[in-house]
């Protein structure tokens, strides 16, 4: 097998791993139902003697079957020591001047679904869940089938943290949840991945191109070898110095017929086998592109 077999049998096979890759990648990605991840917006206000505070950030997600509605009411926790709302019996101090309330409810101890029921069932409006000590203000959308009626959120263990020991101060706080953004993190990681597939892809198409040797095709030998052979024809051609007397300098005499320009004493000109002659500066340049004669076109590599 020749070397240019070789090298053509080596680039379908290079495009045809490439392609197969693609299609892989294609079909690696999720369909179009992937489940969106949604911001909750949490306006959070209470007061501090005479100051009331507010603060709003998007310090939460809801939960993936929570409804995507705005909900507000008084921030209230659950009775007792243990802040899990995992007992069925667990009450709520909701205070007195509160119309609408929400729960603020520790994570863990039991499901997100059992949690978020027993709020539900005691009058709560909606359910703020906040996350293992020591995860700081990480967050992750709920898993909690059957409680599609009331609005869930997860928000940080630091924020919750914060909200517990204000409320245990006796702090009335009270907190607006509204509809945030939507993120889809299926698509952002597989963005990623598609974009450092096809770096991968250029950089390895420029180190492989970069690699390959060069192989001149058939035409391309023979134009090489034809410049060769004219160039070798040329320096064989009789070169001549023109000086005072001689009949090509006579006004009279025919110019040169490439540049126009009369013949000087000490030009150098170039006698092809035709006998015509020309500037040597002039002529070469013309062989090298031509091969024949400016005026009765003959072949200097057929003489």
């Amino acid at each position: 097998m020749s070397l240019l077999q070789i090298t053509a049998s080596t680039h379908s096979s290079v495009s045809s791993r490439l392609l197969r890759l693609s299609i892989f990648l294609l079909l690696s990605l999720p369909d179009s139902k992937g489940k969106a991840i949604w911001t909750a917006h949490l306006n959070i206000t209470f007061q501090v003697g005479n100051r009331i505070i507010s603060e709003l950030g998007e310090s939460g997600v809801f939960g993936n079957h929570s409804p995507l509605e705005r909900v507000s009411g008084a921030v209230v926790l659950p009775e007792g020591w243990n802040q899990n709302a995992c007992n069925p019996m667990t009450n709520f101090s909701r205070p007195e001047q509160a119309d609408s309330w929400l729960a603020l409810i520790e994570r863990g101890g039991c499901t997100f679904t059992h949690k978020i029921n027993v709020a539900a069932e005691k009058g709560a409006n909606g359910v703020i869940i906040y996350n293992y000590p020591g995860t700081g203000n990480k967050v992750f959308p709920m898993s909690h089938q059957g409680t599609e009626n009331i609005v869930a959120v997860m928000i940080g263990n630091l924020k919750g943290m914060e909200l517990l020991h204000l409320i245990q101060k006796g702090v009335y706080v009270t907190i607006i949840i509204e509809v945030g953004r939507m993120h889809m993190p299926w698509l952002s990681h597989y963005v990623m991945s598609l974009f450092t597939f096809l770096a991968a892809t250029v950089a390895y198409l420029f180190l492989y191109c970069a690699w390959v040797p060069r192989v001149p095709n058939s035409s391309t030998r023979g134009r090489r070898q034809i410049k060769a052979d004219v160039k070798k024809a040329i320096g064989q051609l009789q070169l001549r110095v023109l000086k005072e007397g001689d009949k090509e300098l006579d006004p009279n005499e025919d110019s040169c017929v490439v540049c126009f320009d009369i013949y000087k004493p000490q030009d150098v000109v170039r006698i092809l086998t035709c006998k015509h002659f020309f500037h040597k500066a002039c002529i070469d340049p013309w062989l090298l592109a031509h091969r024949t004669c400016p005026m009765c076109k003959c072949d200097i590599l057929k003489t």
